[in-house]
């Protein structure tokens, strides 16, 4: 049996990359699913690739209104949230002498404010029992140079997690964060300026990654999966790396 079946779930950024791959994997487990995100012609051919039982909503998750829109077309259509995936994230690097309140703003707005924002204006649809994911990643827990606003920021996501499985115990809502390593998506190369760049920094990260390789945006959705599914029942409060062994050793 699909391990979502008749599940209704939510991932932000859901337009390209993790989210993406793991929309496809959510509707080929059953799941119907509405994906959001700020590109209207990726979520259009999101929708066109995935098939099935998937709704695209166009919005910036660090924006109010547009989260209210989002929640307001999953409860007209389906009245309730089984799992919400918080996956929209920027990167911007930046070392410490280039810092600026404006790097600062655009990191924490979508990062922090925006992904709670996100969790928070879901709570009246979310059923009791629901699984909640957040984006982690690795620099939450490295010291990369130039990543240091960005790894605060995920340092921030993963204080959440715990903080917020104590808050929602009593409705038996699991949340967890997932914490990818280097994965080949497009966020690599929007870190650069290049494609050459692009190309170098994968090569770096590779050879950094005990596996030796990128990960797949896929073997990132199948974990996502596990944490959304029955799976992961006495899972609640973790930080779950998929990254090669890269933070591990």
């Amino acid at each position: 049996m699909a391990r979502l079946q008749g599940k209704v779930a939510v991932i932000t950024g859901g337009n390209s990359g993790i989210g993406l791959a793991t929309a496809k994997r959510f509707v080929d487990e059953g799941a119907s699913v509405f994906i959001f995100g700020r590109r209207q012609a990726e979520l259009d051919n999101a929708v066109t690739l995935i098939g099935g039982d998937i709704t695209a909503v166009q919005g910036d998750a660090s924006e109010p209104r547009d989260l209210d829109r989002l929640y307001a077309t999953v409860e007209q259509a389906k009245g309730k949230l089984d799992v919400l995936f918080a996956n929209a994230g920027v990167v911007e690097l930046r070392p410490l002498e280039a810092f600026s309140t404006e790097h600062y703003d655009k990191t924490f707005d979508v990062n922090v404010r925006g992904l709670a924002l996100t969790v928070q204006k879901a709570l009246p649809l979310l059923r009791d029992g629901a699984s909640v994911i957040l984006t982690g990643s690795i620099a939450g827990v490295k010291g990369y140079p130039t990543y240091g606003t960005y790894s605060a920021s995920k340092a921030a996501v993963r204080s959440f997690a715990r903080t917020w499985t104590m808050e929602l115990k009593d409705r038996g809502i699991r949340v967890n964060t997932l914490s990818p390593g280097a994965i080949d998506t497009p966020i690599m190369d929007s870190q650069v300026s290049t494609p050459e760049e692009a190309d170098a920094l994968r090569v770096q990260f590779a050879h950094a990654t005990p596996l030796g390789r990128l990960g797949r945006p896929e073997e990132v959705a199948s974990v996502a999966l596990f944490l959304a599914s029955e799976d992961s029942s006495f899972v609640a409060g973790i930080d779950l790396f998929v990254d090669g062994g890269i933070a591990q050793v």
